[in-house]
């Protein structure tokens, strides 16, 4: 996990063009305690999964969940998963959701969706090869007052 961590900030880092592929829908969202969020992205491009990190101000990125592009709904959670957290994705309109079924103050967060490309390969060969430009990345901030 540390390692997948260190590759999404340095695709952040090194690679704006490939992180361009991927577009938040809010910037700054700033929510009323008790009401639920939706946080969503845009993809442009051919992925096999998007996932959802949480970033507390000086601490490390935080696995929230992973979206897999499928015919139905396939969502990886966070072990243990957190409560109150889902995720949905819109093959058709290419955009991946965040939903947080009732804000609390401790949701105030940075938060990234991120994407991984379709892989057409052996997905061993993928991860012993794994480039920092394969996995891009962007952040929103979320405050819950």
């Amino acid at each position: 996990m540390m390692f997948l961590c260190t590759v999404l900030l340095l695709s952040i880092i090194h690679d704006e063009s490939i992180a361009q592929k991927i577009t938040p829908l809010q910037g700054r969202t700033q929510v009323t305690e008790g009401m639920p969020i939706n946080l969503s992205c845009r993809y442009d491009v051919s992925v096999q999964s998007l996932l959802w990190y949480r970033q507390y101000p000086g601490s490390g990125l935080e696995f929230l969940l992973l979206v897999v592009e499928s015919s139905k709904k396939t969502v990886v959670y966070a072990d243990p998963p957190i409560p109150r957290l889902d995720g949905e994705m819109s093959m058709k309109d290419k955009k991946v959701d965040l939903l947080i079924s009732s804000a609390e103050v401790t949701d105030s967060a940075l938060y990234y969706c991120a994407l991984m490309p379709t892989v057409t390969e052996n997905m061993t060969t993928l991860y012993k090869n794994l480039q920092p430009y394969s996995i891009s990345a962007k952040q929103m901030v979320l405050k819950v007052v």
